[in-house]
């Protein structure tokens, strides 16, 4: 299975598709809505996650649903934003989304929309990311930018050299879904 994903936080883009790559999902990561609509024509993926709110002069998710549905109209699509409204969601699905997530969400919720899984009566939240998975992704991010160079690495985080090698020396559990099932990689 092979999907897309439209969104301006490369962190989340990267993270996402680790975790979907771990479940045999192929995921192509995009910030640009003109770089989604030419992968989604080159790749034809099964399904497309698309944010709201995109970087400044892109549009919106929203205004890519429709181009998205009459290019690939088998396509799963499911808008996902940090910006939930029920106003946004009645016009995403009004546009020809097939579900609508807000963030954070969780992997399997994740899968349960690229699925078309429905269900109901949920009792019990989906399992988030622990934050200091987040943490500890931001500094690696932070130390990628910077050559692994502690110091401006520490510089870039606005937080103390030596607070950042204490960090660095604990590292983070694993996203819940991974510890559910030990035996992936």
């Amino acid at each position: 299975m092979r999907g897309l994903l439209l969104d301006d936080d490369d962190l989340y883009v990267r993270t996402l598709a680790r975790a979907m790559q771990r479940r045999g999902i192929e995921l192509l990561g995009v910030s640009r809505s003109t770089d989604a609509l030419r992968m989604a024509r080159l790749h034809r993926p099964d399904f497309a996650l698309l944010d709201l709110k995109l970087a400044e002069g892109d549009g919106t998710g929203l205004e890519l649903i429709a181009p998205l549905r009459a290019l690939l109209p088998t396509m799963r699509i499911v808008l996902v934003t940090g910006y939930a409204s029920v106003a946004t969601a009645v016009e995403a699905i009004k546009r020809g989304a097939d579900d609508y997530l807000p963030k954070p969400a969780s992997l399997d919720a994740i899968l349960r929309a690229i699925s078309g899984e429905v269900v109901e009566n949920v009792t019990e939240p989906a399992a988030m990311t622990p934050l200091s998975r987040i943490e500890w992704e931001h500094i690696q991010q932070a130390l990628a930018e910077t050559g692994g160079n502690i110091s401006a690495a520490a510089r870039l985080l606005g937080m103390h050299r030596r607070s950042l090698q204490r960090k660095l020396g604990k590292r983070p559990p694993r996203e819940a879904s991974e510890l559910d099932n030990p035996s992936q990689p």
